[in-house]
């Protein structure tokens, strides 16, 4: 019998404890070692997202970020514990499909035909329809809407058949990533409608009081940030409006409108608890952890809420503190990963990690799980 840490142990005990305490045996990495995140991005991308302060405070928790090369099989990189994507070509979705079937070991954020889903303006609103957000403090839908895919000439007659009240916001069908597919237009008047270009999706516009409310989700995360929109049109003014004019993308305005002299019943944010059966109920059902809701609230109520648009991996870069909020994500997402290998082993191996911490004595369970 011999003593370690304070505490009498047998040889064979001082073996266990000893190959154990170092993360041997146990499924996660020494503590000395990296969490790698692989990621493939656009150069925009990649500068936006992956600031020098992200990096550095990534850093200090352990997180290495490693540039794939998507001109190299990607089996052949690595090994990644995390990979990170937002590259649009098929030649590339079929690439990761095929890395995700192969290493199961591996987090994939998130999966291309999840990310598919929203890339179709009809689709990724469709999920939101079919939600019933009851006993959540507000109520959230969509705005009236129908897509067209026939010629330019047979848009007004579509838009009368639907029942469709003007003004309507012209938006392309699919979401590319190309600045065209971006380009938004508010038409006033039936003419203006035929100068369309199908396939689109032809939205009726609902006053919001100049305000939209970005909702980026980080897994579990929910953050709420206010910018300027589109101000109401009232009657009068569409009497005397005609035509079809851009609309500016929400992302190019300046500043937020966090900080801005607002009407109260404008500028409060939507109800937490609305948001966080909302966020729930779509990560279930878009098979998603890395994406941000557009939100407008009906003018003149204080519970009515609209979604808009659902973008995939958005502008993070924008977001307050995403630099905590994203390393935090990524560490849980290891560590969930961890627990979940325990849980499947068992009661008997929890109850044996425990014993193995509690003898080394300055380690406790938790500590285990930190080595993620």
């Amino acid at each position: 019998m011999k003593k370690l840490n304070g505490k009498i142990v047998d040889e064979e005990e001082k073996k266990v404890v000893e190959t154990y305490s170092n993360g041997v045996g146990l499924g996660f990495p020494h503590s000395h070692q990296n969490l790698v995140v692989g990621y493939a991005l656009t150069v925009k991308k990649e500068t936006s997202f992956l600031k020098p302060n992200f990096r550095g405070l990534a850093r200090t928790k352990g997180i290495k970020f490693v540039c794939i090369d998507v001109n190299r099989p990607l089996s052949d990189q690595g090994p990644f514990d995390v990979v990170l994507h937002k590259l649009l070509a098929k030649e590339w979705c079929e690439i990761i499909e095929d890395y995700r079937h192969k290493h199961p070991e591996v987090t994939v954020l998130d999966p291309p035909d999840a990310i598919q889903h929203l890339r179709n303006r009809k689709s990724m609103l469709q999920d939101v329809v079919d939600l019933n957000l009851s006993d959540c403090h507000g109520k959230v839908g969509v705005p009236r809407q129908i897509v067209v895919t026939k010629d330019p000439s047979s848009i007004p007659y579509e838009v009368t058949k639907a029942g469709l009240k003007l003004p309507l916001v012209a938006k392309p069908l699919l979401v590319d990533g190309t600045a065209k597919s971006h380009k938004l237009f508010v038409a006033y008047d039936q003419l203006s409608l035929a100068k369309l270009e199908p396939p689109l999706v032809l939205q009726e516009f609902v006053n919001h009081g100049g305000i939209v409310f970005k909702v980026y989700i980080v897994g579990e995360s929910i953050t709420v940030v206010r910018r300027f929109s589109l101000p109401n049109h009232g009657k009068r003014d569409l009497s005397k409006v005609a035509g079809m004019y851009p609309v500016p993308r929400v992302s190019s305005y300046l500043s937020s409108a966090d900080d801005a002299d607002l009407d109260p019943s404008i500028a409060e944010h939507p109800p937490r608890p609305l948001l966080e059966k909302l966020a729930t109920e779509l990560r279930r059902r878009l098979g998603l952890r890395l994406f941000n809701i557009d939100m407008i609230r009906e003018h003149g109520t204080r519970d009515v809420f609209y979604v808009i648009d659902i973008n995939y991996f958005p502008g993070y870069g924008k977001m307050p503190d995403y630099e905590r909020v994203f390393t935090e994500f990524l560490l849980s997402l290891v560590q969930s990963k961890f627990k979940k290998r325990i849980a499947t082993l068992g009661s008997d191996y929890e109850s044996f990690v425990t014993f193995i911490a509690t003898r080394v004595g300055h380690l406790s369970l938790e500590d285990l799980y930190g080595h993620l």
